[in-house]
């Protein structure tokens, strides 16, 4: 049996095949299922169903582009998220099928995928990072097409768009001293969810999504479960395109637990409401929603004149004052969910002056003068 094509043997002896055919509207999967008495059997029959669902997007005989989007976004929407599955449809109906769609799939060239790209980039103003996503899908896509036509295709030349270096900002010690004084100030839900990301580096989402059964007053541990995040589903009875999920953060190294400094585990005493199911944020049973914590940061860092703050300048700060305290790389790449150590020191370490000058003076331990 293959990889990803998600084909089982049952207990009866039988082969049951699934894929995607979509999602709800409250972002579960919709699943097809086709049976055979062989592998073979249940393989030609998804293939068929899929072919079914991809009527129209057969050009002279041949399978054009948009059938292989389809084909890939049924199988592999098995295995995805609903966010991930929620951006690729997105990416696939708004960027790549309008240009490749009605194409078969050796009328595909590298110069067009440069004019792809160059579109992206200078017609449709997207980032750099986005249009590598967008080349990133479109590659995955173009390679299982390859694969199943069974076609001799030359491979691609994509040359991904790099983003430039950008500045970012930390918080300096003055600025982090001014911001924690004023969250000690009547400290609500809100501030101490801000006071939180500021000790742990939580992203935005994870904090919004934390419930008090994920923080342990018995061993002063918070346990990162799962996150919050807004992601496109149309829903043609409410008419809202957009929709608030909470799921599983964004890859397997996000969940962790981290062990809470003593003035945070206090806190957390102090505020806990005796109900585990309950939202931190909120002490309800609906988690808030990002861009309103975003917001609340925003009017917080306008009382205390600190400018230009996003709320991941919290995760960065935090990040810079491990850096400072001596942390290794691997234990704060764990800290902070990273998949890799280059990640976070690539990203997220950001040395200042007196800690380069520390650095600088060890050297006379070391070195001849």
């Amino acid at each position: 049996m293959a990889k990803g094509e998600n084909i089982f043997l049952r207990k009866d002896g039988r082969f049951e095949a699934r894929y995607a055919k979509g999602r709800d509207g409250n972002g579960k999967l919709i699943y097809g299922f086709c049976y055979g008495r062989t592998y073979e059997e249940a393989r030609e029959k998804v293939r068929r169903a899929i072919r079914e669902c991809s009527a129209g997007c057969i050009i002279g005989g041949k399978y054009t582009f948009s059938y292989y989007c389809n084909s890939w976004l049924m199988i592999n929407g098995v295995c995805l998220k609903a966010s991930s599955f929620a951006k690729y449809r997105t990416d696939l109906k708004n960027h790549i099928q309008p240009f490749f769609g009605d194409k078969v799939l050796y009328e595909i060239t590298s110069d067009q995928v440069d004019r792809f790209s160059w579109m992206l980039l200078h017609e449709k103003n997207l980032s750099e990072k986005t249009v590598r996503n967008i080349l990133t899908l479109f590659h995955s896509i173009y390679r299982y097409a390859k694969k199943r036509s069974g076609l001799n295709l030359s491979d691609l030349e994509i040359i991904y768009p790099k983003s430039p270096r950008k500045s970012v900002r930390v918080l300096d010690h003055q600025e982090e001293e001014t911001l924690m004084e004023f969250l000690a100030d009547e400290m609500d839900l809100c501030k101490f969810g801000v006071y939180m990301a500021l000790r742990t580096g939580l992203r935005i989402g994870e904090v919004c999504a934390l419930k008090w059964k994920d923080i342990s007053m018995n061993t002063d541990t918070i346990s990162i479960c799962r996150t919050v995040q807004r992601i496109k589903a149309p829903d043609q009875d409410t008419g809202l395109k957009t929709k608030l999920l909470v799921g599983e953060p964004k890859s397997d190294s996000s969940c962790r637990t981290l062990p809470l400094m003593p003035d945070l585990a206090a806190l957390c005493t102090v505020f806990s409401p005796g109900e585990p199911e309950t939202f931190v944020l909120t002490g309800t049973f609906i988690c808030m929603e990002p861009r309103k914590l975003q917001r609340r940061l925003s009017a917080y860092m306008k009382e205390c004149r600190i400018e230009k703050v996003h709320f991941h300048t919290l995760r960065h700060t935090f990040a810079t004052r491990c850096i400072e305290a001596g942390f290794d790389a691997k234990t704060l790449s764990e800290i902070l969910g990273h998949s890799n150590i280059s990640v976070t020191m690539n990203q997220y370490v950001h040395p200042n002056m007196d800690l380069k000058r520390e650095s600088m003076s060890r050297l006379k331990h070391v070195i001849c003068l």
